[in-house]
């Protein structure tokens, strides 16, 4: 007995050519397209890139923040983990939560309820015990990333503006959301080519071949469009 396909499905079969490479321009007019005529209108809908990299996954690792031009479209709940005689600053950077071994005893009974974790460089051994809780979710703080500092007035602003923190996956994809359907097609352009151009500059020098494979943009409930590569980068 032959599935029935969903309007969803149809709907993005009537759209979208699944061999043909489209531009960055009309793959976003695309999925605003979609939305229009058989997305949800109560829901504003993710965008998200996936990248496939030529890199051998097990020997590589492509990760990265990036901050996003035009925002993410959400409110990012940031917890900040600090020294004792650093607390009275954080009152005034609007965080969500902050503290010292106080705030990493709460994170262990299972507080979890932010989006990015901050911490000053002399906090990371007791924080470390976490790292079975926070390092799943990707919340562990990360120099690498500039989540570890002591410039806490600039990481966190940073944070608030909207950062994407992207890695690869263990079939060499990079795949993120980038901000929201709603978004103007500039805005959105903006972004996509803010996370492209940081995957390109996270190429491990030893990588071999061709290192950007492919690349495609969906929303969170639509098709997902493949996508000319020259017509991202800016």
């Amino acid at each position: 007995m032959t599935k029935k396909l969903s309007k969803r499905v149809k709907g993005a079969r009537s759209l979208v050519d699944a061999v043909k490479q489209y531009s960055l321009d009309d793959a976003i007019k695309l999925l605003k397209e979609y939305r229009e005529k058989f997305g949800s209108k109560a829901k504003d809908e993710t965008v998200e890139i996936a990248c496939r990299l030529g890199i051998d996954a097990r020997r590589h690792t492509v990760r990265n923040i990036v901050p996003m031009p035009s925002g993410l479209g959400k409110e990012v709940r940031i917890a900040v983990v600090a020294s004792p005689e650093r607390l009275d600053e954080l009152k005034t950077l609007g965080v969500e939560h902050y503290g010292a071994e106080d705030l990493i005893d709460k994170m262990k009974s299972g507080m979890l309820d932010f989006d990015v974790c901050i911490a000053t460089p002399d906090m990371m051994g007791a924080l470390a015990k976490l790292g079975k809780i926070l390092g799943p979710k990707g919340l562990m703080p990360n120099p690498k990333l500039g989540t570890v500092t002591t410039d806490l007035k600039l990481a966190v602003k940073k944070a608030k503006a909207g950062q994407v923190e992207f890695k690869t996956e263990k079939a060499a994809i990079v795949h993120a959301g980038v901000g929201k359907l709603s978004f103007d097609q500039e805005a959105i352009k903006a972004n996509i080519a803010a996370l492209y151009n940081a995957v390109l500059e996270a190429k491990p020098a030893d990588a071999k071949g061709t290192y950007m494979r492919s690349a495609t943009i969906s929303c969170s409930q639509g098709p997902a469009i493949k996508l000319d590569l020259t017509t991202i980068s800016s």
